[in-house]
């Protein structure tokens, strides 16, 4: 199920242990995008039926956001209600006192509580970082929280100290790897010996410029239809790669797509307190009844777009594109080119204290052509 991650298994397995022990407080997991860290995690604990939370700190992008999304999850754990129910929770001292209330039925088993994109919590409050570190000791419940980043420990440990976690490298996949993991997907109409040549060939071309799993992935899953044209009008057999390479080399060159500037109109023309409610997934029953201010139930579009920061555009990138394409550290560089081109408009820039704010100044026309 998780192939080469053999070792990062066997180690978490031995850290785990039998599922009523005290495990350590916290685990510390790092490694670049799309090592596995999150598909490992979330295979182990559904696999063994640990009762388990994720939440991902880019969605949740504020210490409150963060605090009431893992309270309504663990109450889905204890509770019939698959959906939890909104629960309000404003500092870290009413969430360790709410935290124990929905823990007191899953005492005689470790939870897990994962903080995927957990670099976010640098920017929030000072106490929320080494409050996750000491979850167990100051709830004294049998909990251990889990933190995903890309980034080392180093970087996130307080100058004041703190309860240091267990920390766990997840390297690279190699060429050979990544070979083996996309060539395991091949569809049952072909053989696998076929799908292996043409992730061979897709590797070929992407891997100096991309080396993320889930992108090439979805690139190979997005380009084998082409692939196989020659050989469905019969001009080609499966073992005629020349050929097949020619169909397909132009083809795979071509630039990736991206739901970037999709995720810039949203964040121009809905306003921030809309966000929850139309990005956040189980956000709970929010009440129809003047959610909308009087002028926005004319149309924002009327009125223009308006700037939003960075955090927002990437909270509802992550929410908008789900796991069809895994947004990487190039982000960055292409927000910049979509200034260049005249899709983006930066303003605010020179309040350094909030940061950057952009608004999005494409057409809804434009932006409907872009999502067909």
């Amino acid at each position: 199920m998780v192939p080469c991650r053999e070792s990062q298994v066997s180690s978490l397995l031995s850290i785990f242990g039998e599922r009523q022990h005290f495990t350590f407080p916290s685990i510390f997991i790092y490694g670049h995008t799309s090592s596995g860290k999150t598909y490992v995690m979330q295979t182990l604990l559904e696999t063994l039926e640990l009762p388990h939370v994720f939440v991902n700190c880019v969605e949740c992008f504020t210490s409150r956001l963060l605090l009431e999304e893992i309270l309504s999850k663990l109450q889905s754990l204890s509770s019939e209600n698959k959906h939890g129910s909104h629960v309000p929770c404003d500092t870290f001292n009413d969430f360790v006192r709410l935290f124990k209330q929905e823990t007191k039925d899953l005492q005689d088993q470790t939870v897990y509580i994962v903080l995927d994109k957990a670099e976010q919590l640098r920017e929030m409050e000072a106490n929320v970082l080494p409050g996750f570190l000491k979850l167990q000791e100051m709830s004294d419940r049998n909990v251990t929280v889990v933190f995903l980043s890309e980034i080392v420990w180093e970087l996130f440990r307080p100058n004041t100290g703190c309860l240091e976690p267990f920390t766990l490298y997840f390297p690279d996949y190699s060429i050979g790897h990544l070979q083996k993991i996309l060539s395991h997907y091949h569809p049952p109409e072909y053989s696998a010996d076929f799908y292996s040549a043409y992730i061979n060939i897709l590797l070929g071309v992407f891997y100096t410029v991309c080396r993320d799993l889930k992108e090439l992935r979805h690139l190979a899953v997005l380009n084998f239809t082409k692939y196989c044209e020659p050989v469905v009008r019969g001009e080609a057999n499966e073992r005629d790669t020349r050929r097949l390479w020619k169909n397909i080399e132009s083809h795979l060159k071509k630039a990736m797509q991206t739901f970037l500037l999709i995720a810039a109109y949203l964040a121009s023309y809905n306003p921030a307190r809309t966000d929850k409610r139309f990005f956040l997934k189980h956000h709970g029953k929010i009440k129809k009844t003047n959610f909308l201010k009087k002028h926005e139930k004319t149309s924002n579009h009327l009125l223009g777009p308006k700037p939003f920061p960075l955090d927002r555009l990437l909270a509802i990138l992550y929410s908008i594109v789900d796991n069809k394409v895994a947004p990487t550290a190039n982000i960055f560089s292409q927000i910049t080119s979509l200034v260049t081109l005249q899709l983006l408009t930066l303003v605010g820039h020179d309040d350094q204290l909030d940061g950057p704010k952009y608004k999005c100044t494409v057409s809804l026309d434009f932006i409907r052509a872009i999502a067909r």
